[in-house]
C-alpha cells in the first residue's frame, strides 16, 4: 500500500474517526513535505491524534503488563499487535511531519518572526523553539564575528542596497498538485500570459504561488 492507496481508501463521512484522522495526517504530511514554505498548524487536527496516542499507548501498556502476568488470552494478543503496529504509523507521521516543520523553521526562523502572517503558522512550541534557535544564532554570529564590524552591519535582517538578507522561501518553486474538485476560476500563472483551468482529479506541475491558495482551502492536495 503506498500514500495514494491510503488518501483513496476513506471518502465520506461513513468511516471511523482515526481512520478519518489518519487520512488528514497523512494529507498534511505529504503537503508539508512538498511545500516550500511552512504551512498553517492543523491546531485541531493534531490534538486528536497527539490524544489517540496518548491513549493508545496507555492501553498497549495496561495489556502489556496483564500478558506478563499470564493473564491474556491469544485473541487479545493479536489485537495487541495490531494496536500497536497502528500506534507506530501514527507516531512515525507525527515524527516526520515535525521534523519537517522544524526544518523549515531552521532555514527562515527570521523571516517567520519577522513576518506576522507566517508567526501564526507557528504552534505556541514551534514560535517557542524559532525565537529560541534565532537568540542562539545571532548570540553566535555575534561572538564569532559579527562585534568584528561596524555597527551598522552587524544586523542581520538588513536591506541595505534593496537587498534582503533575510532568507524567504522560494514560492516559485515547482510542485506536483492533484484537483480535490473542480476549481471554477483559471489558475493564473504570475508574470506570464499562462492560465488554466483544474478540474477535479487533473495533476498539474506548476508554480507552489499559483496555486497556494487553493492547496490551502482544501481544494487541491500535493502530491
Amino acid at each position: 500500500m503506498d500514500i495514494d492507496d491510503i488518501l483513496a481508501e476513506v471518502s465520506g463521512d461513513g468511516s471511523p474517526p482515526e481512520t478519518r484522522d489518519l487520512q488528514e495526517l497523512t494529507r498534511a504530511w505529504v503537503t508539508e513535505r512538498s511545500a516550500p514554505e511552512l504551512l498553517p498548524w492543523p491546531s485541531h487536527l493534531m490534538e486528536r491524534v497527539l490524544d489517540r496516542i496518548h491513549q493508545q499507548a496507555s492501553r498497549v501498556q495496561i495489556e502489556v503488563v496483564e500478558e506478563q502476568v499470564g493473564n491474556v488470552d491469544p485473541k487479545t494478543n493479536f489485537r495487541l499487535i495490531i494496536i500497536q503496529t497502528e500506534l507506530e504509523r501514527f507516531k512515525f507521521l507525527v515524527r516526520s511531519f515535525l521534523r519537517t516543520r522544524m526544518a523549515k523553521i531552521d532555514k527562515y526562523a527570521l523571516y517567520m518572526l519577522s513576518n506576522p502572517t507566517q508567526t501564526a503558522r507557528l504552534s505556541a512550541s514551534e514560535l517557542q523553539y524559532a525565537n529560541s534557535h534565532h537568540t542562539l544564532l545571532e548570540s553566535h554570529y555575534r561572538s564569532s564575528f559579527l562585534s568584528q564590524f561596524p555597527t551598522s552591519l552587524q544586523r542581520l535582517d538588513d536591506t541595505a542596497g534593496g537587498i534582503s538578507m533575510v532568507e524567504q522561501p522560494d514560492t516559485d518553486t515547482a510542485v506536483f498538485v492533484r484537483a480535490l474538485r473542480d476549481i471554477e476560476e483559471p489558475i493564473v500563472i504570475e508574470g506570464t500570459d499562462t492560465d488554466f483551468e483544474m478540474r477535479r482529479g487533473d495533476v498539474y506541475v506548476v508554480r507552489w504561488s499559483a496555486v497556494r491558495e487553493h492547496v490551502m482551502s482544501g481544494d487541491a492536495e500535493l502530491i
